[in-house]
């Protein structure tokens, strides 16, 4: 049933004239008649007879005035609800993350939204740029910042940066005198891979990597990888902004070892423009405190 000849009908029934009932509608007056008219076909009783210059309520038309004013009542009660909801309801944002990501500006960028809005609630995945990208395809997150781009049609990738890598180990391992490292002195030693695509990196950078054959443990995160390198499971690759300061831990940068940074959401998928503000928002910071160089000017 059209909502507007409800609300047509219930304005005609009040003042029981067609001219004053179409002005205070704004609409013309055989606009009003064909919806009424619309109306009584579809109810199959008469809701007016005329009365003079005026029509008045037919008794079936008194009693679907009363149905209509209390259901137009429940809908105006459920509109106000829903905007003092709107106005008052949490702002979630579901973002995803490969591992590191965290740990600088977009950290930052974080705690400043939330102190700005205190409706603001993050759900935050740290994940693989695999698993991020089908996540964002079944819409479970709003943007991701992954390592990789995909020739999937569906997503939308912008670079936002690059960073560098470093190799951690135990302080009293041969290589931690060692100013800076390459892959090739990295081979003869046990290796845990981490879900920024170790393995994926290194098959591009060479014809077969033998570093790929080295790696005894796949992990989803730089926090579990460091702990296993802690116990002296092996070394691991990490991302430079990765490498807090640990007692049991050296950190030494990895030379000719760069990735990019892309911020990903999916194609044509309507994001509330508090979460899409924030995507925005992203993708300036990281530009403008990173550079072309890639490095943290901030």
């Amino acid at each position: 049933m059209n909502y507007n000849y409800l609300r047509y009908f219930s304005v005609l029934a009040q003042v029981e004239h067609y001219t004053v009932a179409a002005a205070r509608l704004g609409i013309s007056q055989p606009s009003l008649s064909s919806a009424i008219h619309n109306l009584e076909n579809e109810l199959g009783v008469k809701l007016f007879e005329k009365s003079g210059r005026n029509v008045r309520l037919t008794e079936q038309g008194r009693y679907f005035r009363e149905k209509v004013e209390a259901a137009m009542e429940e809908l105006e009660g459920a509109k106000r609800t829903l905007q003092t909801s709107r106005e008052q309801s949490p702002i979630v944002l579901q973002i995803g993350c490969v591992s590191g990501i965290l740990s600088g500006l977009v950290g930052e960028l974080i705690r400043d939204y939330i102190a700005e809005e205190d409706r603001a609630r993050f759900r935050i995945l740290e994940d693989s740029s695999e698993n991020l990208m089908d996540l964002l395809r079944q819409e479970k997150l709003d943007m991701a910042i992954v390592d990789i781009t995909d020739r999937d049609r569906s997503l939308h990738f912008r670079k936002l940066r690059q960073r560098d890598f470093c190799v951690a180990m135990l302080p009293e391992h041969e290589l931690a005198q060692q100013e800076r490292l390459t892959s090739k002195l990295l081979q003869p030693y046990p290796l845990i891979g981490c879900n920024y695509g170790t393995e994926r990196s290194f098959g591009e950078w060479t014809v077969r990597s033998p570093l790929e054959e080295n790696i005894i443990c796949q992990v989803n995160t730089v926090q579990a990888a460091l702990d296993l390198t802690a116990a002296g499971v092996g070394i691991t690759i990490i991302p430079q902004e990765c490498a807090a300061k640990r007692d049991d831990l050296a950190y030494v940068p990895l030379e000719n070892w760069h990735q990019a940074l892309y911020l990903c959401i999916l194609y044509d998928r309507w994001l509330p423009p508090p979460v899409w503000d924030f995507v925005e928002t992203v993708v300036r910071s990281v530009r403008r405190s990173y550079g072309q160089s890639g490095e943290y000017n901030g």
